[in-house]
């Protein structure tokens, strides 16, 4: 982008004063489309502007919405880890991050283990279900559980039931973060606010965990508004992705304005 319109320059001056960066991912779509853009920018400086999160933690956001198994967005996880280290987040802090996020494919248990239930009753085969009565073994998960993870939740109960083995290996897979962790409870809580919430999967039981655990570790309504306020950009990467392959092809044919 070496041609720039004076609209263009304003716009790529304002874009990295109010985020803080400038990336080649953006070029294209703000010379194929500089209002989209200017729009795309607004929407995505609000909480920028308001400055409840400190920068590294909107920036954590970004790379957890960005890395989680639903999305997976190399690029993006590149720019926020390297925005990250620039606003002073550590090695270990990113890690945490990592770890975090990792705990989501338990959905497909959390989500799955209450259908298998149902359709068993539904089947008559009831009398196969483990007695949610728990035994001594079952207690003392369950009291470690919210020891180590600070609440409990329905959700837990016939995973906990069915697979005492399982459930055990989750909790120490999932509580290291909370053992070993930097990060405040109340910012562990926004990074999975971050990934049930983000369009990429929308997942309500553990958005609303989140949001409960997240005010109980003392966040404030305003901050959480501001987690999914950096949440809502994620669409648009629709553009990041997609808008290169449009001018590439383009190119390849030929066509008028593709430069």
């Amino acid at each position: 982008m070496t041609d720039l319109t004076p609209r263009q320059r304003q716009l790529k001056e304002e874009f990295t004063r109010a985020r803080g960066y400038w990336s080649d991912i953006w070029n294209d779509i703000l010379a194929l489309d500089p209002e989209f853009f200017a729009a795309y920018l607004e929407f995505s400086s609000v909480p920028w502007r308001q400055g409840r999160l400190e920068p590294k933690v909107k920036e954590f956001i970004y790379i957890a919405i960005d890395a989680a198994t639903t999305h997976l967005y190399e690029p993006g996880t590149r720019i926020h880890v390297r925005n990250a280290l620039r606003h002073g987040a550590t090695r270990e802090e990113i890690m945490e991050v990592f770890q975090l996020i990792s705990v989501l494919g338990i959905h497909s248990c959390t989500h799955g283990v209450p259908i298998l239930v149902e359709e068993m009753r539904a089947a008559g085969r009831e009398a196969e279900l483990p007695r949610l009565a728990f035994g001594p073994r079952e207690e003392r998960l369950k009291a470690e559980f919210v020891e180590a993870r600070g609440y409990w939740s329905e959700l837990w109960e016939n995973v906990l039931a069915l697979s005492p083995d399982f459930f055990e290996a989750y909790l120490r897979f999932s509580s290291v973060p909370w053992r070993n962790g930097r990060l405040e409870p109340k910012v562990k809580e926004f990074i999975y606010i971050a990934i049930d919430a983000a369009t990429t999967h929308l997942y309500e039981p553990g958005t609303r965990i989140h949001v409960r655990n997240a005010l109980r570790h003392g966040a404030t309504r305003e901050e959480i508004m501001e987690v999914f306020e950096l949440v809502s950009v994620l669409g648009i990467h629709s553009c990041t992705h997609g808008v290169p392959i449009l001018v590439e092809e383009l190119r390849a044919t030929g066509a008028a304005g593709a430069s």
